[in-house]
């Protein structure tokens, strides 16, 4: 069970858009004031490099960005999204007004180092469980998102080869210790989720030893969080759960943890990391006017 975004051509156009005009806004104001010492009419070529081996992701935010500052620029992309690019690759050619590649630039490339970053490191994950013998696990985003630009975010973990949890707060239900308090209980709160949440794409229930598992399952739980437990709880928790829901693992997932998670036999590893604790990839603009 997963939500399911709309991640369609159209609807990334759409989001990007959105997201390049705030941008926009933020950094260029009332005018660019460096870009207007530029003729209006000069035109240049700009290549942009990755300067790291990594996925590329966000180009819908890199054309909306220039695009909406030069409708008439013209760009070649060498490095397609969601593919890897070697360190010093030129991904991209742009031909446009000298002054609006300039102003784009910045907004382009923040967003490009930032996408990029989360689908490649999304990427390593996928890549570090991909040959387990009977692979069930799905590695999985959190809300641990940039603030207001979550399926941005969300978008990239899609690109790198990973897979979408919720969105917020209001599409699926997942109950952890404290609501499970203050609700009275494990049986409690599944029979309240199933009352006040019935059009929930799906609920999830937080346990973190084997007698909540058990519980949550005797109490209809159809998929479960597994908290922070060991290896060898992990085991067990498969075993005494015996495919009768989808099992997720959080807390603790690392590059060194995350193979010998997945040979567990859980369905999903959940990795706030993935939009959390990332550092950009860095990306230059080479510049240069076309000939007059």
């Amino acid at each position: 069970m997963t939500t399911v975004f709309d991640f369609s051509v159209q609807a990334v156009a759409a989001l990007a858009q959105a997201d390049v005009e705030r941008a926009l806004r933020e950094d260029v104001g009332a005018a660019d004031l460096t870009a207007g010492l530029v003729n209006r009419t000069r035109r240049a070529t700009a290549k942009v490099l990755v300067r790291e081996d990594a996925v590329i992701c966000g180009g819908p935010w890199v054309e909306a960005a220039i695009k909406a500052l030069d409708p008439t620029a013209e760009m070649v992309w060498y490095v397609g999204e969601g593919q890897r690019a070697r360190a010093d690759q030129v991904v991209l050619e742009v031909h446009g007004l000298a002054h609006a590649l300039l102003t784009a630039e910045r907004t382009a490339l923040n967003f490009m180092q930032l996408l990029s970053a989360v689908a490649t490191k999304t990427n390593d994950y996928v890549q570090a469980i991909h040959d387990v013998p009977g692979l069930r696990a799905r590695i999985v985003d959190t809300r641990k998102t940039i603030p207001g630009l979550r399926m941005a975010q969300k978008y990239a973990v899609r690109t790198g080869g990973g897979i979408n949890h919720r969105l917020g707060l209001y599409d699926a239900v997942l109950i952890k210790e404290n609501h499970i308090a203050a609700a009275g209980g494990v049986v409690q709160v599944m029979r309240l989720a199933q009352e006040v949440a019935p059009s929930a794409s799906f609920v999830e229930i937080e346990v973190e030893n084997i007698d909540q598992l058990e519980e949550a399952l005797q109490a209809g739980a159809n998929m479960v969080l597994l908290d922070n437990m060991s290896f060898a709880l992990l085991h067990e928790a498969v075993r005494v759960n015996a495919g009768r829901a989808i099992l997720e693992v959080s807390g603790g997932v690392n590059m060194s943890s995350v193979r010998a998670i997945a040979c567990t036999g859980v369905d999903r590893i959940s990795i706030g990391a993935l939009t959390k604790d990332i550092k950009a990839i860095d990306f230059s603009m080479r510049f240069s006017p076309d000939a007059v």
